[in-house]
C-alpha cells in the first residue's frame, strides 16, 4: 500500500529566509519556484540529493505554531547524516545553535537538533 514518504511542507513566516535557510544552509536544491497569486503564496520544490523531499509555502500572516513545550501532532523533520562533527561545524560556521550532541540508547547512534528560522525542529541523525 504505502511504498514511500512523497514529501514534507513547511510553511514558512519569512520566505526569503527560510529560501536561503533549506537552500544555502542546509543545501536542498531548487527543483521548482512558483507564485500563486490567488493565495499569495510562494511554492518552493526542494529535493536532497535528486530527490524531491520538500515543499516549502509561504502564506500572508500564518498563525505561528509552537515547538516548545512539545505537543502532539508532527515533531520534527529528521535527516541522516554521514558525519555529525562535520555537520556541527557547519552549523558553527553559519551561527546556528545546535543542541548538544546525544546518543540514542537504542541504537547508539548520535544525534542533535537545531531550529529553522521559524523554530522548526531539525534533527540531524549520524548513521
Amino acid at each position: 500500500m504505502l511504498k514511500d514518504i512523497h514529501h514534507i511542507a513547511i510553511i514558512c513566516s519569512d520566505y526569503e529566509r527560510s529560501k536561503h535557510f533549506y537552500t544555502q544552509v542546509l543545501g536542498l536544491q531548487i527543483i521548482r519556484e512558483i507564485y500563486r497569486e490567488e493565495r499569495q503564496s510562494y511554492k518552493l520544490d526542494l529535493a536532497l540529493n535528486g530527490k524531491y523531499v520538500v515543499e516549502l509555502f509561504s502564506f500572508p500572516d500564518p498563525p505561528k505554531r509552537a515547538s516548545r513545550p512539545e505537543a502532539c501532532g508532527l515533531r520534527h523533520l529528521a535527516f541522516a547524516v554521514d558525519n555529525l562533527d562535520e555537520v556541527m561545524a557547519h552549523c558553527e560556521k553559519h551561527k546556528i545553535l545546535a543542541e548538544p550532541v546525544r546518543t540514542d540508547a537504542t541504537t547508539e547512534k548520535k544525534f542533535t537538533f537545531i531550529s529553522d528560522p521559524d523554530n522548526l525542529p531539525i534533527e540531524f541523525y549520524e548513521l
